[in-house]
């Protein structure tokens, strides 16, 4: 009888200490704060007759192309949310297959939670024809519009990789399929600024990224 009673002590114990922890993790998360990544500058402006001093973050710039479906996109439609976005192509025999399939897992986690979206921008637009973007989609069980595969004036597509997502991308012929590109993902908040970049090869660095993720999200909730 006496057994019975400290087992059950014990039991209640780890069941207490399991919920302060978690409670301690949730309450951790919910102090943190992510960096703002990119350009930066100083402005003054005036407030309530006082001069200030503030500080402008750059933005992703307003974009428009057709996703998957044949709609025209653009950033506006990501107004709200907080979004993950990478660089591919649906024919690449390197890193792409092992990034998008990383991108699966995230996506699986917030799938119909309505602050997250996924953006993969296609860098070989002359193949990736919206109908080969669906084809792609479906071939990873996806549903709906939350995660948007685009498509784009080639130039316009690495020139907003290379100067606003601070990824390279390049043509290569000596490259698999042609292209030489880096397997990033980069997180970007409501606001459109960059929050967090991530090896997109690495299940460890986007494990990470989920977890920076829930902590972007958690600013949200304050």
């Amino acid at each position: 009888m006496i057994c019975k009673i400290n087992m059950q002590m014990k039991k209640g114990t780890i069941f207490i200490l399991v919920a302060v922890m978690a409670l301690s993790a949730c309450s951790n998360r919910s102090n943190q704060k992510l960096p703002v990544l990119g350009v930066r500058k100083l402005i003054e402006k005036i407030v309530a007759g006082k001069t200030i001093v503030d500080t402008l973050y750059k933005k992703i710039p307003p974009f428009q192309m057709v996703n998957q479906d044949s709609l025209v996109v653009t950033n506006s439609d990501f107004d709200g949310r907080i979004y993950v976005a990478d660089f591919f192509f649906t024919s690449c025999p390197d890193v792409c297959p092992i990034i998008q399939r990383n991108m699966l897992t995230v996506y699986q986690k917030y799938k119909n939670n309505r602050q997250v979206k996924l953006l993969s921008y296609t860098i070989d637009p002359k193949h990736d024809t919206p109908s080969k973007l669906k084809n792609y989609a479906v071939k990873l069980g996806l549903e709906g519009t939350q995660w948007e595969f685009l498509r784009g004036e080639k130039q316009s597509v690495a020139a907003l990789a290379k100067n606003d997502y601070m990824v390279s991308v390049d043509d290569d012929t000596k490259g698999p399929g042609g292209f030489a590109h880096e397997g990033y993902f980069v997180l970007v908040d409501k606001e459109k600024r960059m929050r967090g970049v991530y090896d997109g090869t690495n299940i460890q660095e986007v494990k990470k990224l989920m977890n920076d993720m829930d902590i972007l999200l958690s600013e949200y909730d304050k």
